[in-house]
């Protein structure tokens, strides 16, 4: 039974600690990400493929499905 794929993530900025919940793509990484409170651009930590793996509450669909969304 395939597992259910959840599509959306809380992102929470590491420099002032804003959360906000977003929609993450399906089928691609999102490597940059503008926190809407501080204005920092946030990229994924060594290791990840995006900044839902990094900074959010659940790691972005490709992962969740087993797969790499960077090829």
């Amino acid at each position: 039974m395939a597992k259910a794929i959840i599509s959306s993530s809380t992102i929470t900025c590491p420099t002032c600690g804003f959360a906000k919940n977003e929609e993450m793509p399906t089928d691609s990484c999102q490597y940059f990400y503008g926190c809407e409170n501080c204005g920092t651009i946030l990229k994924p930590l060594a290791g990840d493929c995006c900044v839902f793996c990094s900074y959010g509450t659940v790691k972005c669909p490709p992962i969740q499905q087993g797969t790499s969304c960077c090829g």
